[in-house]
């Protein structure tokens, strides 16, 4: 109930704060994985009526992410990008620490050990306090003028462009993901880059015009074009 009450306070002024990131579709109001799909092929139908195709780079899902959050960057954030301090700040800090974890299996249990790091996973604030830790990435990805849609730890990158454009286009798409993983490493987190995926959308004819797109170098990996895109919980097909 605490919890609860809590975040009725955090939710409005975090989510309504400028550096909330935008594309963040997962833990809030009236958004969904939906409303993420929607707005990705949207943008993809449109470029296809500019006569254009689309890459999209499925970044796969980060490795233990609400595990290692750290504490002292997210409490660093929420009180210089977010604003929080005195009380507020010093109870999501006590929210926080003092937590203790162990393991069972069966009728035996592990000794227990500090939790120095993570979000309470199945936790009422959990979601809220990592889709915050989150949030800058976006401005890292929107210094590209890359589009891009999250829910919760997965992240979708998506570029549009002419066949004359795929090389740029290309070259940008793995600058951007390789700021993406710096950023992530840099904030303790890990991208799963050898699940991650990419496919090209459009039309009949621009697929034909696309043969010069075969691979994205993403966070280390060689992403080969793929035919289908599993997004969300829903397939996207080359040819559909």
């Amino acid at each position: 109930m605490l919890q609860r009450l809590a975040l009725a306070q955090l939710w409005p002024h975090l989510f309504n704060s400028a550096n909330f990131c935008p594309f963040q579709t997962g833990f809030r109001t009236s958004h969904s994985t939906e409303t993420a799909l929607l707005e990705l092929l949207n943008d993809v139908y449109s470029a296809g009526d500019d006569r254009r195709f689309t890459v999209v780079v499925g970044l796969r899902h980060l490795r233990a992410a609400f595990g290692i959050v750290s504490h002292s960057v997210l409490l660093n954030r929420l009180q210089d990008e977010f604003g929080l301090s005195s009380t507020v700040l010093n109870w999501v800090c006590s929210y926080l620490s003092d937590r203790q974890q162990y393991l069972k299996i069966g009728r035996h249990s592990s000794d227990l050990l500090d939790c120095c790091s993570g979000v309470p996973q199945g936790s009422v604030l959990a979601p809220l306090l990592f889709a915050t830790y989150v949030s800058p990435v976006g401005s890292v990805i929107e210094s590209f003028s890359v589009g891009y849609q999250q829910y919760a730890d997965d992240t979708q990158l998506y570029l549009s462009m002419r066949a004359d454009e795929s090389a740029q286009g290309i070259d940008i798409l793995c600058s951007c993901s390789k700021a993406v993983r710096d950023w992530y490493l840099s904030n303790n987190l890990l991208l799963n880059a050898d699940k991650s995926e990419m496919i090209v959308l459009g039309t009949a004819n621009q697929l034909c015009l696309a043969t010069t797109v075969d691979s994205v170098e993403v966070a280390g990996a060689t992403l080969p074009v793929a035919p289908t895109l599993k997004l969300l919980g829903v397939i996207l097909d080359q040819h559909r």
